[in-house]
């Protein structure tokens, strides 16, 4: 077996001590980097993939991704990736800038370094930690919709059941617990998941996957009266005319349908809302500010509480570790 052979069996980057360990020789691994067909990543450590992947970049600052980043690198519902989010154990030394093993690093605003307690390095991979400690350290650090995005695509897909799900949010603050209340196993991508938290935020009411009589679902129903259905080749690809058919279906279920673009969701939001609060007034149904003063005080409430109990580094989660949890 080759050393990128190696290397691809053990997730496409490895330290020095798992390919010996494997029959890798000096010599084997001096060859194979002369040739090109791996790199290192940093002293000791070998790899396969693109030197600047976020996975290489971590590792070859002395770390794993965590946060955002460890999320973006398992195909999750992450808006924007910008900053490289890299645990490290508190007595990490040595560290090196994430695009040049030969810099040492120096802070800057594109690398966020948290310091985690050792025990996180008992769970996870050789370039990320655990799926639970990367979704811990999103809601304590995070914009609330983006954490809820991220939960959201864990449950939608898989990859954290409920029993962890609960062992998460049992791990929070307390005042942070009010997550589990946002979270929509359903929910089917990430331009869905932000609208139904934002419209939440604003103070609607809304459902998720209401059922039509064809036997499809509405992506959002704001107010029971409002059918938002989010739109985008990324992900209503080849659908044009079944997409169009169902915009009429919705309309015969009494809705007034609405298809924005997921760009207008991620970019255009005050826009698409206010579209919808003509609609809702155009029906004569009330606002959002006349809807209910509790509401809008619990939207009010939320940023508040992440600020107050904000604990970078200091937390440990400790949940049941599986096999697809670990973004293995």
């Amino acid at each position: 077996m080759t050393i990128a052979e190696l290397l691809h069996s053990l997730g496409g980057i490895a330290q020095k001590q798992q390919l010996v360990a494997r029959g890798a020789r000096d010599i084997d691994l001096t060859r194979a980097v002369r040739s090109g067909e791996v790199i290192r990543a940093r002293q000791g450590w070998y790899t396969t993939l693109p030197a600047q992947d976020d996975r290489v970049r971590a590792v070859r600052v002395g770390g794993r991704l965590t946060g955002l980043s460890a999320i973006a690198s398992w195909g999750g519902w992450v808006l924007s990736n910008d900053t490289l989010h890299v645990s490290l154990p508190r007595n990490s030394a040595r560290l090196r800038a994430p695009n040049n093993r030969f810099r040492r690093f120096r802070p800057g605003p594109a690398t966020h370094l948290h310091w985690d307690d050792h025990t996180l390095s008992d769970r996870g991979t050789a370039w990320a930690v655990g799926l639970g400690d990367a979704l811990f350290r999103v809601i304590l650090d995070e914009p609330f919709e983006d954490a809820v995005a991220a939960l959201d695509w864990a449950l939608h897909s898989g990859v954290l059941d409920e029993f962890d799900f609960e062992a998460l949010v049992l791990a929070l603050p307390e005042p942070l617990r009010v997550v589990r209340d946002w979270v929509d196993p359903a929910c089917e991508s990430l331009p869905e998941s932000l609208a139904r938290t934002r419209f939440r935020l604003a103070g609607h009411h809304v459902e998720s996957q209401v059922a039509l009589d064809t036997g499809e679902f509405i992506d959002l129903v704001v107010d029971g009266a409002v059918g938002v259905e989010v739109d985008g080749y990324k992900y209503h690809a080849d659908s044009f005319e079944r997409d169009r058919a169902k915009d009429v279906t919705i309309t015969i279920a009494t809705f007034h349908g609405l298809r924005p673009s997921a760009n207008a969701v991620f970019h255009d939001w005050a826009r698409l809302h206010l579209a919808v609060c003509v609609a809702l007034s155009e029906r004569g149904l009330p606002l959002p500010s006349e809807i209910q003063e509790s509401r809008d005080s619990r939207r009010r409430r939320i940023p508040r509480l992440r600020d107050r109990h904000r604990k970078r580094g200091t937390e440990v989660l400790n949940i049941r570790e599986r096999g697809g949890n670990s973004g293995a």
